[in-house]
Parts: structure tokens; sequence; C-alpha cells
């Protein structure tokens, strides 16, 4: 049992595995271990924290939480700090690892983007959206998880991640929220500063918050860096408020003396856009996470 969460929990993910929990709500998952979410060919694994007031019978709220390139689900759960907040709050973190082995860790396939390697991944490569689907599957299906209440967040790769989960399984989620890493799609071949809108195609209007640091060289919020980065993070912002409709000119305030909002409202379905940037902050977990976890939970799908 690892010091900086309640449960931990290394779920081996193979084909025609069973779903078990330790609480009322699922189906026989034994307290101390959980096993057996499954998906695909080969082993697969992630990092699972059960919030500390988690035994009910009523099922949870759930917060995919995805690594950075070259990481793991267990590193990001513990760098990340959002255990605390899910005891807090009462949902369900789930960590997993990216389908592409690299460096000591992992990193996750969008289709037509480099990796951090610089290669893109081939046509075999692990799908890692039909992953997480299945596993957010399994996890409703045995009663774990609220189908209505599924988020996404993540780090640099992670985040990445997730706004590409946003793109193309826009439907399983009721918000979400990449950290140094918020894209509308891929770059535009013909013109890398601007979304490829062909790239990115919500199926429905979907909430979004990003946080990122003004001072990252990473993925700087100005754009340029990497061939998977390219456009600037406001033209992210825009470009997902323009897919949800959203009417109401952008607002810019300051929440902290370090970190300003920049707002998109006025939106199909209450689908807000807001970008937080922490003046000064770097490629790093620089969220405040009551923040997010604020947003998040105040939408439903």
């Amino acid at each position: 049992m690892l010091p900086w969460f309640r449960l931990f929990a290394v779920l081996f993910l193979s084909l025609g595995a069973t779903t078990a929990w330790g609480r009322a709500g699922c189906s026989g998952w034994d307290a101390a271990a959980v096993r057996g979410i499954a998906v695909g060919t080969g082993a697969r694994t992630a990092t699972v924290h059960l919030p500390a007031d988690g035994t009910g019978s009523a099922p949870l709220p759930l917060v995919l939480l995805l690594h950075g390139s070259g990481s793991s689900g267990a590193a990001m759960l513990k760098d990340s700090g959002l255990a605390a907040t899910a005891d807090r709050h009462g949902f369900l973190l789930v960590a997993p690892d990216g389908g592409i082995a690299h460096d000591r860790g992992h990193v996750w396939n969008i289709p037509g983007v480099p990796t951090v390697a610089g290669t893109i991944p081939g046509p075999d490569a692990p799908d890692d959206v039909a992953f997480i689907g299945a596993m957010i599957d399994r996890l409703v299906r045995a009663g774990c998880v609220d189908p209505a209440r599924v988020y996404a967040t993540g780090l640099s790769g992670g985040g990445r991640m997730t706004s590409w989960l946003g793109c193309v399984a826009t439907r399983r989620f009721a918000a979400i929220a990449p950290v140094v890493g918020l894209r509308a799609g891929n770059p535009l071949a013909t013109d890398p500063a601007r979304p490829d809108p062909a790239s990115c195609r919500p199926a429905a209007p979907l909430p979004v918050i990003a946080f990122a640091g003004d001072a990252d060289r990473t993925n700087p919020i100005q754009g340029g860096g990497a061939k998977y980065w390219s456009y600037t993070m406001h033209a992210a912002e825009q470009r997902w408020a323009a897919l949800n409709g959203c009417t109401a000119a952008p607002t810019t305030r300051w929440v902290t003396p370090k970190v300003y909002e920049e707002r998109y409202t006025g939106c199909r379905g209450g689908a807000d856009v807001a970008g937080r940037i922490t003046v000064g902050g770097g490629h790093s977990w620089v969220v405040d996470n009551e923040a997010l976890w604020a947003f998040l939970s105040a939408h439903r799908r």
C-alpha cells in the first residue's frame, strides 16, 4: 500500500477479465485490491484511488487522470495531489497507463500526431480511445460509476489525450480539464498556427477548463514548440468556443494575484470554455484542484 493515497490498486487489463469492487454498489470487488477491468489483447494497467467515503451504494463520479509522456498513472496520481480532492468530494480516480512504452513509462496514441519520440504511431499501435471507453463501460456496468458524471483531465501528453477524447469520444464525458496540453485537433498541415477543423468534430457541446503556465517552454501557450503543438492555447480556446456555440464576448479576470482566467460563455448547453493561466508557471501541474473539481462537477452528461 503506497503512502500517498488510501487505496492503491493495479488493474490488470486483459480481454475477458471480470470486474469487482469493495463497495456495495459494485459487483463484489474485493476491498483490498481492484482486479480486472478489461479491454483488448495484452496486459494494461491503471492506478485507482477510492475516496475515503467511497463505500456507499450509489455510483460515484469518475475522474480519469492521464499521465504525461514517459510517465505512468501511479506517478501522475502522486504528482497531481488529486487523491486528497477525491477524498473531500467523493469521486473515484482512475489513472491508466498509456498504451505505448516510452522511456521508463508510456505515451498516448493520438492518431496522426507524433509522440515525444518524434514518430507517429502506426496502425498496429494500441487504441487508447477504445481502451479508455471500454474501461468506463465496465465501471458503469459494475455499478461503480455514474455515467452522467464521467470527467477527464491529464498533464502534458495526457492533456493532449484528454483534448483528443473530447474531440472523438465527446458523449462519454460531462466535461474535460487538460493541463498544459489543451488542443482542439491536430495542427493544420497547410498552416500549423491553426487547428485543423476536420480533426476535431465533437458530437455535442463539451465544457472545457484548461490550465497552463505562461513560462511553459515545452508546450508554450504562445504556440510553436514540437510538431504536435504549433498553435497557441488561445487558438485552442477559441476553437472550442466555436464548437460549443459560445456567443458572449470572452472575458478575462484575475482569480488570484498570479492566476488569470480567460472565459467564453453563452455556450450551448452551458458548455463554457475557460483557460486558467499561472504567471511564471512552467510545464507542470499548475492546477488549483478545488477549482478543477468545482468546474467539472458543475456538469452532467
